[in-house]
C-alpha cells in the first residue's frame, strides 16, 4: 500500500480491520515516525523544529509556525496546519483520521487530538474507524484538553483547559467540561 492510497482509504472514513493490508501499513508508519518526533523532541533550534515538523508531515511549514517540544504523533502525515500556528509542549496528535489546524490557532499543553475510534464489538475492538478533526482559524484549545474523532471547532472558539470534546464546537463558543458544554459565547465587546 502506498501513503496516497492509504490517506484516501482515510478520507473516506473506511474501517482498518486489524491485521489488514491498511493496518500493517500504518503501523509501518508508526515506526518510521518515531525517529523524526525523537529528533524535534530533543531540538531547542525553531528553525530545526519548524524543518522536522515538514519532514514529519510530508508538507512544507511556514516560518511563522511555533512548536516547543516535545511532540508526539504516531502517523504524521495527515496532518495540515496553516500560518501563525503555535503547538505548546507535551501534544500528542493521532493523526490517521486527519488533523487540520487553521491560521492562528493555538495548542495548549499536552493537547491530545485522536482521530481514531476503536471498534465497539469485543471481537473486533482491534478493528478501527477514523475520522477528521478540523480546527478552524483562531481556535485557542486550552492545556490537557482531548479532542475526539470527528469534531469540528469552529472559527474564534475556545476549548477551556482539561475539557474532553466529543461534539462539534461553533465559531466564537467557548467550551468546556467532560464531555465539554457550551459555557457562552465570546461577544462583540471582547472581539473589538
Amino acid at each position: 500500500m502506498e501513503l496516497r492510497e492509504f490517506l484516501d482509504c482515510m478520507d473516506a472514513g473506511k474501517r482498518v480491520v486489524s491485521g489488514s493490508e491498511a493496518h500493517r501499513f500504518m503501523s509501518a508508519a508508526s515506526f518510521e515516525v518515531m525517529e523524526l518526533t525523537n529528533k524535534l523532541s530533543a531540538s531547542h533550534d525553531l528553525s530545526e523544529i519548524q524543518e522536522l515538523f515538514a519532514q514529519i508531515t510530508g508538507k512544507p511549514v511556514n516560518r511563522t509556525f511555533a512548536l516547543f517540544p516535545p511532540f508526539y504523533t504516531d502517523f504524521g502525515k495527515n496532518i495540515m496546519v496553516e500560518d501563525n500556528v503555535f503547538i505548546n509542549s507535551g501534544c500528542h496528535f493521532q493523526d490517521q483520521g486527519g488533523i487540520a489546524i487553521g491560521e492562528g490557532s493555538l495548542i495548549g499543553h499536552n493537547v491530545v487530538l485522536a482521530t481514531l475510534n476503536h471498534e465497539m464489538d469485543p471481537e473486533h475492538r482491534k478493528d478501527l474507524h477514523p475520522a477528521p478533526i478540523k480546527i478552524g482559524r483562531h481556535v485557542w484549545i486550552g492545556a490537557n484538553a482531548t479532542v475526539c474523532p470527528g469534531v469540528t471547532i469552529g472559527d474564534g472558539a475556545v476549548v477551556a483547559a482539561g475539557a474532553v470534546v466529543v461534539k462539534d464546537v461553533p465559531a466564537k463558543a467557548i467550551v468546556g467540561g467532560v464531555p465539554a458544554k457550551l459555557i457562552r459565547y465570546i461577544s462583540e465587546e471582547e472581539t473589538a
